[in-house]
């Protein structure tokens, strides 16, 4: 099966397959203000993030590249996406560019069609320095994700199998790239244990990628003869993945994993994300709806995060933080085992 083929498999099995919805989001429940002394006008919604200027919270997050005319009309539609309505995006990885500069075309196109946009580079923790710098030269990229996707490697029938040095790659690149390196998991989670390993390092944001959205087990389980399904259900959901990150990660922390909706999204930055990511729920709308049901269905996300935060008395993104919430149900459960206290979202105080 060629690259271009694969790709393709990728963008239908996402679509067709669906998302798992186990993003825990769901047993999270605000704590209604009668009195929020607020004014929808009032609101802003831009985050506050050291060294990405980001004008939108919520930011396209990474779906492909490479793979011949169709992804290359994707990516085109997705940045233009992202200019008209000031969202960062970021492109699937780059290797495929660096290995076959035919290849090029497709992730060249973002900053085309979106000259003065934030865009993010991406490579494998497998990268080099050199690949690194090259990638980022490649699309002029703000900041580089790296993405660990060691359990879709493992299903991918073509997958690597050797995982050993990550850690040691990504710090190099971190300390020799000019551009903030963002490191993301792909749709499984990223553990406390995980991100006390990237706090000491150069790393200037974790995005959890957590459990509960597009699922690669699943579509790389629809390419293979003998299954691998103990995947199918593995990873830290989202809503978990967030709480354990922040408890140790004092820098940057985007959320992703299945994140629908502005209410998702919400609770995402009430439990401390600085920014989200959406990739399924874009890939659904642009292929199914088209570009401007995009744009304005993006543009009614904001209002909706305006109309909520009006409602719960915060000005910004960091006050939802001191927004009270109740935590029940299996996240409720989870937290509890890995020693966080669910009750202490329920009774922050604000100032």
């Amino acid at each position: 099966m060629s690259r271009a083929e694969r790709k393709m498999d990728h963008i239908q099995f996402a679509l067709s397959t669906g998302q798992s919805k186990k993003n825990m989001f769901n047993d999270i429940r605000f704590v209604h203000q009668a009195l929020p002394n607020s004014a929808v006008s009032n609101r802003c919604i831009k985050p506050k993030i050291g060294d990405l200027n980001l004008e939108s919270p919520v930011f396209i997050n990474a779906m492909t590249g490479g793979g011949g005319r169709a992804t290359q009309q994707l990516n085109s539609l997705l940045a233009r996406v992202a200019r008209e309505t000031g969202m960062a995006m970021a492109v699937g990885s780059q290797m495929a560019a660096l290995k076959d500069s035919n290849e090029r075309q497709s992730y060249t196109v973002v900053r085309r069609e979106n000259p003065n946009g934030i865009l993010f580079g991406n490579l494998g923790s497998e990268a080099t320095v050199q690949q690194a710098q090259d990638a980022v030269e490649m699309i002029e990229a703000n900041a580089l994700q790296i993405h660990l996707n060691v359990v879709q490697e493992l299903t991918m029938p073509e997958g690597d199998r050797d995982f050993r040095g990550a850690l040691e790659r990504i710090q190099a690149i971190a300390e020799k790239l000019d551009v903030p390196v963002i490191v993301k998991e792909t749709g499984f989670g990223i553990s406390r244990e995980t991100a006390e390993k990237l706090k000491g390092s150069a790393v200037s944001v974790i995005d959890v990628s957590g459990f509960g959205g597009t699922n690669f087990s699943l579509i790389e389980n629809e390419r293979r003869k003998i299954k691998m399904a103990y995947f199918d259900d593995w990873g830290i959901p989202t809503a978990a993945a967030i709480v354990e990150v922040k408890s140790v990660f004092d820098k940057t922390v985007f959320a992703s994993g299945g994140i629908q909706n502005a209410q998702d999204m919400i609770k995402a930055f009430m439990l401390g994300a600085d920014a989200v990511g959406l990739a399924g729920a874009f890939l659904k709308t642009a292929m199914q709806e088209g570009e401007k049901q995009l744009i304005d269905d993006i543009h009614a996300l904001y209002e909706d995060l305006a109309m909520m935060m009006t409602a719960l008395g915060a000005n910004n993104l960091v006050d939802l933080q001191k927004c009270p919430a109740v935590i029940t149900g299996e996240l409720a459960q989870y937290l509890i085992a890995r020693g966080f206290n669910p009750a202490s979202y329920a009774n922050v105080k604000k100032n």
